[in-house]
């Protein structure tokens, strides 16, 4: 009987052609929002979003304030949902449309000021990728090595509590190396023959006008032993050879996901930026009365970097559920944490429908709880994503927060959103300024953010009652012009530079320093 043939791999060559960039100079820093198209809108009613249906609310995200979409992975993949394991890197998953229809995203995205970072998985690939059941194969010895493989089972080793070698699943003896799931193997990121074929990918999207990418588990990239498989020094030198890739086209973008370490990778020598892993908990424990905390969000806005990106949540249970199921639902106290890492120093990253205060789904568990179907109207079924059924159970609060009755409302989550996003975009100071004269006080927290001559004043008030505190170090005589929240007091500082602020209970305030 004549064996099956190996499945093709395409290896082509992929030479740089930089169609360049309409995007203005400073869309990087933000906000961007992290959108997961198989929960965001479907446009033809299979009940799976779509790249159509995402084209079709880009009016809705200009109009909210957002600079910057990162998509999670939207390659073919054999999971066909969470996209992580990759079985074609330059072809997109069938359900999420066609190329043209990307190149359509793209150049609307561009018309509005948008930029589109996509999720690039340079870590592993899916069990079904043709070079894994090649490698996998005794006939495969071509591929063997771009992944990680052991004759005999290596003994000692835990990651995130599992055994990471499996048994071959071909006709090759041995194991392989497969950090997160069996169903997603590692590469051998220390062949130069795999870093130049993903090389060639990056340039693929790029050509084809994408604005970045957003890295996957960069701290897993290479492993030497059960005791040094995490951020080792040969991860941040392959990020930087991809970072300086990226870099030779016209306003591109790179973000990692680095938990263990946001600090090494988001250096220039590595990625150039990075999430700021581990400090949402922190600025949600403020947001909810914790004394302490207050004190670490502090720390870190007087570290700030404009490296490192403030989440409040994301697609991974490990970074915390959906903002509102963390506060409780309160909504005040919701403001507040949102507002504390939005008006820090770096680029701010949303998840899709925290502008609404989505919650996560009642019935579900893990990662899907947090990646429902957007609600965009209160409709019990479909919630507006789709004509279909949804491919997931809908957000839990899907009838009380949703996109059409907050959009109805001047006081709803979402308008609180967009006016903050309105005051960033109309403040250099708060877009990419420094931040100096922190001052940490019970529940207050005070800090000024500056850039070329424009500065300004943010001050937190974590407690349920109003405040007034004193804030020193400001130019002696200045006027404080409230900019938010609107109508509120304006301030002066005295001839000592000391100004007094009135804050509202659990209220964030931003104020214009005039000389």
């Amino acid at each position: 009987m004549r064996s099956a043939s190996l499945p093709e791999l395409d290896q082509s060559p992929v030479a740089a052609a930089d169609p360049g960039s309409s995007l203005p100079a400073d869309w990087t820093a933000g906000p961007f929002m992290e959108i997961f198209v198989r929960g965001y809108q479907d446009s033809d009613g299979d009940g799976r979003g779509d790249l159509r249906g995402l084209t079709q609310r880009l009016d809705y995200l200009a109009d909210l304030g957002i600079r910057g979409l990162w998509l999670m992975p939207i390659t073919e993949s054999q999971d066909h949902d969470h996209g992580y394991a990759v079985t074609d890197y330059r072809a997109l998953e069938q359900d999420y449309g066609t190329l043209e229809e990307l190149d359509e995203l793209l150049a609307q995205a561009h018309a509005r000021g948008i930029g589109v970072i996509l999720d690039y998985v340079m870590n592993h690939s899916g069990a079904q990728h043709p070079a894994f059941l090649r490698a996998s194969d005794r006939r495969g010895d071509a591929v063997f090595d771009w992944y990680v493989w052991e004759r005999d089972r290596p003994a000692g080793w835990r990651i995130y509590g599992n055994d990471p070698w499996h048994p071959s699943r071909g006709s090759r003896p041995g194991f392989y190396f497969a950090g997160f799931w069996d169903q997603m193997p590692d590469f051998n990121l220390q062949n130069p023959e795999v870093v130049a074929w993903h090389h060639d990918n990056l340039r693929f999207w790029l050509n084809r006008g994408v604005d970045g990418f957003r890295f996957d588990a960069v701290g897993n990239l290479v492993e030497h032993s059960a005791e040094a498989w995490e951020n080792q020094p040969e991860n941040y030198a392959l990020m930087g050879q991809v970072a300086q890739l990226v870099g030779s086209y016209q306003r591109r973008y790179v973000i990692c996901e680095g938990p263990a370490d946001p600090g090494g990778f988001a250096a220039e020598t590595a990625c150039g930026a990075a999430f700021a892993f581990g400090r949402q908990y922190d600025f949600i424990a403020a947001a909810k009365g914790d004394r302490a905390a207050v004190g670490k969000v502090a720390a870190h806005v007087a570290a700030g970097s404009s490296r490192l990106s403030a989440i409040a949540s994301n697609h991974d249970t490990f970074a915390g559920q959906r903002l509102f199921d963390q506060v409780g639902g309160d909504l005040r106290r919701y403001r507040l944490a949102a507002a504390t890492y939005l008006l820090q120093v770096g680029t701010p990253f949303v998840y899709y429908g925290e502008e609404i205060g989505l919650a996560g789904a009642a019935r579900l568990g893990g990662d899907p709880k947090l990646r429902t179907p957007m609600s965009w109207t209160a409709e019990p079924v479909t919630a507006g994503f789709t004509s279909g059924v949804p491919f997931r159970e809908l957000s839990a609060n899907v009838a009380t927060h949703n996109v059409a009755a907050q959009l109805a409302d001047p006081g709803s989550l979402w308008s609180f959103y967009r006016a903050l996003f309105a005051l960033r975009r109309s403040s250099p100071a708060l877009a990419q300024g420094v931040a100096d004269l922190v001052q940490a006080e019970d529940l207050v927290l005070r800090f000024r953010r500056q850039l070329g001559g424009q500065s300004v004043v943010v001050a937190m008030n974590y407690e349920d009652a109003a405040r007034t505190t004193q804030m020193s170090g400001l130019p002696p005589g200045a006027r404080l012009a409230r900019a938010f929240p609107a109508g509120a007091a304006d301030a002066t500082v005295d001839g000592q530079g000391v100004a007094s602020l009135t804050l509202g209970a659990l209220e964030a305030a931003v104020f214009r320093v005039v000389p």
